[in-house]
């Protein structure tokens, strides 16, 4: 009887194990759908103020851009196994914390890894002249981990004796200890006519970029996107991959060699990735002339195939008809991150589609192997063109069981249906949250359990900088209920000072909120 208990309770432990998830890039996954469908533990059922609210919280040293990433039942040397959650800072740190608990040797972090020292100092707003990050710029960007090989790759900003640096780090997850060949200096050329150009060639400007869109790894290599602070001229777009291994440069990809602008950032969300090792984006506003063969493409949903030699091609793209406006006004196409949708059947319409929207509000359902170009009069050329659909996003739409979720700024959240046999969207939201959010509007996340027990969590930001941040959660087959926010007991479960742009992470039966100076754990009470 002993033999079979203990048999039992091995394969509970097993499959327990099984079950957990890991949360190692930005959204979940390349995809960027923002989706954990393994959420056993959280559901509409028992996500209330009575029985859901905030377990603890962590000190950190700087604002939190950056997503939570999330690794379970990892060996942490001389401190045992634990289930690992990830928070890098704009005071260019990176923590590792204990996810389930504060208590006893997980009070401190299970390490702490700073850039700093020896001269070496963040970038402050004032050198950027920008207020858009304040008061320093380190790590915004959401790191992405590699659990084959243990790694955490960050970018980070820094400045030293009155120049400026950026690095791709590669750091131990079980250490923060620096890899062999870590960190590499940021780097590159290429040649172009264009803004801040030199004799022929235009260089990486490591003050005048601005690195936010989430690091992607795909296919051993890590890419890496820029744009700028505040539209603070010279920059570009900049695509550069590098090997996950040796931290080579591999190839380099620029939006705007003969003009200027074009910046890749969508509000923080990675750039996307297919199976086939093609790389999607969407860039802000500046010079295009893709319409005439040329090399510059503002405005613009793209499509990158693997590298060749040390150039990444472009292998396809839509620009709406309406890009000189935008870029005029300011209009970006690229606030907002691009989302796969997962792939369809073989007599669908179209089998690979992509969703994405900018300042405009502008719904593009995209056609991934025929994204259509540049049409001077209208967007026929793509699947869907719904204009001024949601509020202008500078945020992500998420996926689950063929509803998009959109978080449009000056808006409520909006749920639209997919329909598999047209190949369509709504035409409209089919739900509307009770919530109304202000500037900058959310990214979802979504939890559920394959395609039940589905919950929405978003964080309203609104008050960015003068209050607390307010995380949310609604019933994902109908947003209009909402389950649970932070309000209903504000004593207890306040986050902590609003950090725009930022994204929950949900795993294991629990949330991750970073804000400003501080990450706070969000679970069942009295467990």
């Amino acid at each position: 009887m002993r033999s079979v208990k203990a048999v039992f309770l091995c394969l509970t432990l097993s499959f327990a194990a099984f079950a957990q998830v890991s949360v190692t890039t930005s959204r979940n996954d390349n995809s960027r759908d923002g989706q954990n469908l393994n959420e056993t533990i959280l559901t509409p059922s028992n996500v209330n103020v009575n029985s859901f609210g905030r377990l603890f919280s962590h000190n950190v040293d700087g604002y939190v851009y950056a997503q939570p990433l999330y690794v379970p039942n990892l060996t942490i040397p001389g401190l045992g196994t634990h289930n690992v959650v990830y928070v890098a800072t704009e005071h260019d740190s990176v923590y590792a914390f204990d996810a389930d608990s504060k208590q006893g040797v997980n009070s401190s972090p299970l390490w702490h890894t700073s850039f700093l020292g020896n001269g070496v100092k963040t970038v402050s707003s004032g050198d950027v002249s920008c207020t858009d990050l304040v008061p320093e710029i380190g790590v915004t960007s959401t790191p992405v981990i590699d659990t084959n090989n243990n790694t955490i790759y960050v970018l980070a900003k820094t400045k030293k004796n009155g120049k400026f640096y950026q690095h791709l780090h590669a750091l131990d997850i079980t250490t923060g200890q620096e890899q062999p060949g870590s960190p590499v200096l940021i780097e590159a050329r290429v040649k172009g006519t264009g803004d801040g150009s030199v004799n022929g060639w235009v260089y990486f400007n490591p003050l005048t970029e601005g690195q936010r869109p989430g690091l992607l790894l795909l296919n051993g290599l890590v890419y890496i996107g820029w744009a700028s602070h505040c539209d603070n001229t010279p920059y570009h777009g900049w695509v550069m991959a590098y090997d996950e291994n040796t931290l080579q440069q591999t190839a380099v990809w620029n939006s705007t060699p003969n003009g200027g602008l074009g910046g890749i950032w969508q509000s923080g969300t990675g750039m996307a990735a297919d199976v086939n090792n093609n790389v999607f984006f969407a860039t802000g506003n500046g010079t295009y002339d893709g319409r005439k063969g040329g090399d510059d493409f503002s405005d613009t949903v793209g499509k990158l195939g693997p590298p060749i030699g040390h150039h990444i091609p472009l292998t396809d793209w839509f620009t709406p008809y309406n890009q000189l406006y935008f870029s005029d006004n300011d209009i970006d196409v690229g606030s907002g991150g691009v989302l796969l949708l997962p792939d369809q059947g073989q007599g669908a319409p179209h089998q690979h589609l992509l969703v994405q929207v900018g300042k405009s509000g502008d719904i593009y359902l995209i056609d991934r192997d025929h994204m259509g170009h540049y049409r001077a009069n209208n967007n026929n050329q793509i699947v869907q063109d719904l204009e001024n659909a949601v509020g202008g996003l500078w945020a992500t739409p998420a996926w689950w069981n063929n509803n998009v979720y959109f978080g449009g700024s000056y808006d409520n959240l909006r749920q639209f249906t997919f329909d598999p046999t047209t190949g369509l969207l709504s035409t409209s939201a089919e739900y509307i949250s009770p919530t109304y959010f202000n500037f900058p509007g959310p990214t979802p996340s979504i939890s559920a359990s394959s395609d039940s027990d589905a919950i929405a969590w978003v964080l309203q930001t609104d008050q960015y900088g003068s209050g607390p941040s307010i995380l949310h959660a609604y019933d994902a087959t109908d947003i209009s209920s909402e389950l649970y926010n932070t309000t209903q007991n504000s004593a207890r479960d306040d986050p902590g000072g609003a950090v725009k742009f930022t994204v929950p992470t949900v795993a294991n039966g629990k949330v991750y909120v970073g804000a400003l100076g501080r990450m706070t754990v969000y679970g069942l009470l009295n467990q």
